[in-house]
């Protein structure tokens, strides 16, 4: 009986001298920053922003790439610090970023549409680029979504695009692999939308994802215990806390689309979808395409990326698989020691 109360006694003695050294690290902490890797904005048009990525020395890469990230989170997950970044690290090997910044809707941006944002926000962006650096084509880099939107882009304007990479991206949405297809199938995205007067709130959005793994939360308040007399780790977790809780609210039409005519009808596959005045048909896309998949991704399974291989027109195409989940891409050690210089390498091959 004493050997057990000797050892609560230590525990609980161990559990507050950690919550006071938790205390003095918080305490001595400054402001969280991510996204520090230098940029200058370049082009913007409504709330919608263009950012070029700084550099002392001359890019080896001579095509500029465009990075066209997901609606729903912020594009900084691909910069969360200087040593897991892709964004830097694909800088220090030669290549010339830019970055498009959908920013943060509001109610007046409810009747935004996929094509406005396809057709007019990234064409808009990638035609700054083509005249600043007087070229023909650029490489587009799309990430989740906006790497569905960058594919169907690329089927529109093929003669503005030299290669095209794709990101953890959904394109075949039959897929059963994962919750989220699943249960977008039997939303009633109607009322979601008219219930929130047409602009769908990031907090909402994020209910959705934390119900994907409802025990996440309680191991991040796990983790967090044990790594509170650690400022390095303490930095880490609290950076990408700061991500996951900066979610834009979603304009309702695109919303309305995204989920009805991909989700629930899947038709980017079927060669049935809409954008504005333009059917997409995949085969139009017929520039190299280097298409990525995280072979552990619980939000876009493989299954419905792999496909976009075989629907493609490209002859010059590859899939590669990274062994890891949806955020590792950005943020995991193989990122920054095989992903990275693979997608330069790559780029370089076709310059």
């Amino acid at each position: 009986m004493e050997n057990h109360a000797g050892d609560l006694f230590q525990k609980i003695n161990e559990t507050t001298n950690k919550l006071v050294k938790g205390y003095e690290v918080f305490n001595s902490l400054d402001a969280v920053e991510i996204g520090t890797t230098p940029k200058e904005l370049v082009w913007s048009k409504d709330k919608v922003k263009l950012y070029h990525y700084l550099r002392e020395d001359k890019p080896t890469c001579k095509t500029p790439l465009i990075i066209s990230y997901a609606l729903i989170n912020r594009y900084y997950m691909m910069d969360l610090q200087p040593d897991r970044s892709l964004i830097r690290k694909l800088l220090s090997l030669g290549i010339d970023i830019y970055v498009i910044d959908t920013g943060y809707p509001t109610r007046n941006d409810r009747y935004l549409t996929m094509d406005d944002y396809i057709n007019v926000y990234i064409d808009g962006a990638i035609d700054h680029v083509r005249e600043a650096h007087k070229i023909d084509k650029v490489t587009l880099l799309g990430v989740c979504q906006g790497g569905t939107f960058s594919t169907i882009y690329s089927t529109i304007h093929p003669e503005k695009i030299k290669n095209l990479i794709t990101m953890v991206t959904p394109i075949d949405f039959a897929t059963d692999d994962g919750l989220l297809f699943r249960w977008s199938r039997d939303m009633d995205v109607d009322a979601i939308v008219e219930g929130f007067g047409g602009l769908v709130p990031g907090e909402f959005l994020d209910m959705g994802f934390q119900q994907l793994k409802p025990m996440l939360k309680v191991r991040k308040q796990k983790n967090l215990m044990d790594m509170l007399d650690d400022e390095k780790k303490i930095l880490n977790f609290l950076r990408m806390e700061k991500w996951i809780n900066d979610q834009p609210h979603q304009a309702g039409e695109t919303y309305r689309q995204f989920i009805k005519d991909l989700y629930q009808e899947n038709k980017l596959i079927k060669g049935e979808l809409q954008v504005g005045e333009h059917t997409i048909n995949l085969k139009n896309l017929t520039m190299p395409l280097l298409n990525i998949y995280a072979a552990a991704d619980h939000l876009v399974p493989p299954s419905a990326t792999i496909p976009l291989n075989d629907y493609v027109g490209s002859k010059d195409k590859k899939l590669y698989e990274f062994p890891g989940g949806h955020i590792g891409v950005f943020t995991g050690r193989r990122s920054q020691k095989e992903l990275s210089p693979t997608i330069a390498e790559w780029l370089k091959e076709r310059d």
